[in-house]
């Protein structure tokens, strides 16, 4: 226990059996349960993870594999049977310091967020120990979930190192929870919905320990971005619409439409022009007015969901 409440670790984990066994013997004392959940592994992660012997073990496992995501919802539904007031993730590749999570489930357990999450760009230490293409997907990701979520307060989106309060996890629709990697994005959406409060967590970046990635950076960033797309539009309805009508719906709407309006005829004008054609002075003022408005409006719809957000932290 930590701050008088119950703790749990849900550890997804699929062909972990390398680190597994690492990673689970360097969970703090404090914690009450871990929760593995081997993901269908073709290993054997399920025996590394049993033989670590703690008894606070217990391993859930998949038939088939379902993804990252699945497999953190597994336990936290597991973590829900048993009503622990605060239940972290992490992973199995050892690549989360143990020495960290006092620090996420402190905010947590004390009652003064919703979600703690780690941040490992908060130093500069990132850009030397992470991966470049890594870092760069993820400053773009984080950007873009920015957007999506209404969290303009937090980065390294895809941190999956994570504390979560019993309440916050009781409010989630845990099926509707994007199932494989890009869960982390989908899943500060779905808090913002809720009013979570929302808290980075400085964490330090650890590669190089033998851990094997197998995200490959030019398929994952094009299609979490197309789920923060859909994910940004189901919030703007569900948040702004549905729950509590706010007029930023209609700026971030106009604003797109004329942004996309003042691309499509700029860029009709510039293949007339490449073929010879001549353009006319008001097809050009056209062209701007509709680039311009449409940014002008864009740019107040993200300023009041800001001020929408600000207290979520």
């Amino acid at each position: 226990m930590l701050e008088g409440k119950r703790v749990a670790v849900v550890v997804p984990a699929f062909d972990e059996e390398r680190l597994v066994g690492e990673t689970l013997a360097g969970i703090p004392d404090f914690v009450d349960r871990v929760f593995v959940v081997d993901d269908a592994s073709r290993d054997e992660t399920t025996a590394r993870a049993q033989a670590v012997g703690d008894p606070r073990i217990e391993v859930l496992r998949h038939a088939s594999n379902a993804g990252v995501g699945a497999a953190v919802v597994t336990g936290y539904r597991r973590a829900l049977e048993d009503e622990v007031d605060v239940t972290c993730v992490m992973n199995a590749d050892n690549q989360m310091d143990p020495a960290e999570l006092r620090a996420l489930v402190e905010p947590v357990a004390r009652g003064e967020v919703d979600y703690a999450k780690a941040n490992r760009l908060v130093s500069g230490e990132a850009w030397t120990v992470i991966p470049r293409t890594r870092y760069l997907g993820n400053a773009v990701l984080s950007l873009l979930t920015k957007i999506s979520s209404g969290y303009w307060h937090v980065a390294d989106s895809q941190a999956g190192y994570t504390a979560l309060s019993l309440d916050a996890l009781r409010r989630l629709d845990l099926g509707r929870l994007y199932p494989r990697y890009g869960f982390p994005n989908d899943m500060l959406v779905h808090l913002n919905v809720q009013n979570a409060r929302v808290r980075d967590v400085a964490s330090r970046p650890i590669y190089g320990i033998g851990e094997q990635s197998g995200i490959k950076l030019r398929s994952v960033v094009p299609r979490i971005s197309w789920l923060l797309f859909k994910a940004f539009w189901w919030r703007m309805g569900q948040k702004y619409v549905i729950r509590d009508f706010h007029p930023l719906v209609f700026f971030y709407s106009f604003g797109l439409l004329m942004l996309t309006a003042g691309f499509l005829l700029g860029l009709e004008q510039l293949i007339l022009r490449i073929a010879g054609n001549a353009i006319t002075p008001g097809s050009g003022v056209l062209v701007a007015v509709l680039l311009i408005a449409g940014l002008q409006m864009t740019l107040f719809a993200m300023w009041f969901d800001m001020e929408a957000n600000k207290d979520l932290r």
